[in-house]
C-alpha cells in the first residue's frame, strides 16, 4: 500500500532579505515527496516536467524511494518556472514571473501500479488536474489530503468546491480559510468549510503555527521560533510532506495521531526554511528530524497545578 503525492515539479527563482537565487529545483510534489520520504517508503509521485528537468534530480527522488512512473516527460517542453521576491516578514511575497509552460495542459495518468493507493495527497494544483487523479482511482484511499491556494479561489471556485467535498482533509492558510468561508473567526470559518465535506481542516498560520480542527475539537501546533528564517518557499509543502509521511507510516488516521503528525509536519517546515529551496532538506536525517522533534515537545510541554 502507498502514498500518492500528485503536484508540480518545478524551476523556482527566489529574492528573500537575505540573498537571491538562479534557478533553483521546487514544486509542491518535490517538497512533499523529499520530506515523506524520511517517514515512509513507497511514494508514488505524479507530475509533469520539461526536457529541462535534471535528470539527477529525478534519480535523487528514486534514491529516496520515490516511484516516478506516473512522472510525464516532455521532453520538448520547459518546466513551470516561478519567481518571486519576499519581504522581510516573509509572510508577504510578489510574484514576478510565472511560466506554466508543461503545467498549462498538464492531464495527469494514474498508472495502474499505483492502483493500491491508501493515502493520496493532493499538492497545491489547478482544482481540476487533483479531481481528475480522484476519478482516475479504482478504489477510494484511506485518506485524501488537499492543499490549495487563494489563487483557485479566485479564478476557479466551482472546481475547488467539487475536490473540496471530495476529500477527507483540507490544508489552507488563516487568510484562504477566512475566504472560502466568508467568516473572520478561524472556528466559525472551520466549521462552514467541514460542512462542505473535510472531515478535517488544517489552518497554517506561517510562523505562528497551526491548527487542526475535527468536529468539536481543537488542537493547536506552535511553530519553532527560529532565529533566521532564510526562505520560507515550500515550508507548506514540507508541512504536508512530514503530515502524511507520519500517517502513512503509521496507518493510523485517529485525531489523536493527526496531532503527531501536525507537529511532524512542523518540525520538518522548520528545517525547510533555513536554507534556500531543498538544500536543508537534502542535508538531514534521522538524528537531526528527531532532535527537532524534541525541541517541539519541550516548547509544548508543562505542567500546572491549579488551586
Amino acid at each position: 500500500m502507498s502514498l500518492v503525492v500528485v503536484g508540480s515539479m518545478a524551476f523556482d527563482a527566489l529574492e528573500t532579505p537575505f540573498g537571491k537565487t538562479d534557478k533553483i529545483i521546487g514544486g509542491a510534489a518535490t517538497y512533499i515527496a523529499w520530506s515523506a520520504s524520511n517517514f515512509t517508503q513507497t511514494i508514488k509521485q505524479i507530475s509533469v516536467v520539461g526536457g529541462d528537468f535534471p535528470q539527477e534530480e529525478l534519480d535523487a527522488l528514486a534514491a529516496r524511494g520515490v516511484e516516478l512512473e506516473g512522472v510525464q516527460i516532455k521532453k520538448d517542453e520547459k518546466t513551470f518556472f516561478w519567481s518571486g521576491r519576499y519581504h522581510m516578514d516573509m509572510n508577504t511575497r510578489d510574484t514576478l514571473e510565472t511560466q506554466l509552460n508543461v503545467l498549462a495542459d498538464f492531464k495527469p495518468v494514474v498508472p495502474d501500479s499505483y492502483q493500491d493507493c491508501e493515502f493520496l495527497m493532493l499538492g497545491n494544483l489547478v482544482p481540476a488536474v487533483q479531481l481528475s487523479v480522484i476519478d482516475q482511482l479504482k478504489n477510494r484511499p484511506k485518506l485524501i489530503v488537499m492543499d490549495t491556494m487563494n489563487f483557485w479561489m479566485d479564478t476557479c471556485m466551482e472546481d475547488l468546491q467539487k475536490v473540496i467535498s471530495k476529500v477527507d482533509v483540507l490544508l489552507v492558510n488563516d487568510g484562504e480559510a477566512r475566504q472560502l468561508s466568508g467568516e473572520y473567526s478561524l472556528v466559525k470559518a472551520a466549521k462552514k468549510i467541514m460542512a462542505t465535506g473535510p472531515k478535517y481542516l488544517i489552518i497554517k498560520k506561517g510562523e505562528h503555527g497551526a491548527l487542526l480542527f475535527n468536529a468539536d475539537q481543537v488542537f493547536f501546533a506552535p511553530a519553532l521560533p527560529l532565529e533566521e528564517v532564510f526562505d520560507p518557499t515550500g515550508a507548506g509543502d514540507t508541512f504536508a510532506g512530514g503530515f502524511m509521511g507520519h500517517l502513512a507510516k503509521t496507518k493510523d488516521i485517529s485525531f489523536n495521531n493527526m496531532k503527531t503528525a501536525i507537529i511532524i509536519g512542523s518540525a520538518m517546515a522548520s528545517y525547510c526554511v533555513e536554507k534556500f529551496g531543498l538544500e536543508r532538506l537534502k542535508e538531514i536525517g534521522k538524528q537531526e528530524i528527531d532532535a527537532r522533534l524534541d525541541e517541539f515537545v519541550q516548547l509544548v510541554n508543562f505542567d500546572i497545578e491549579l488551586g
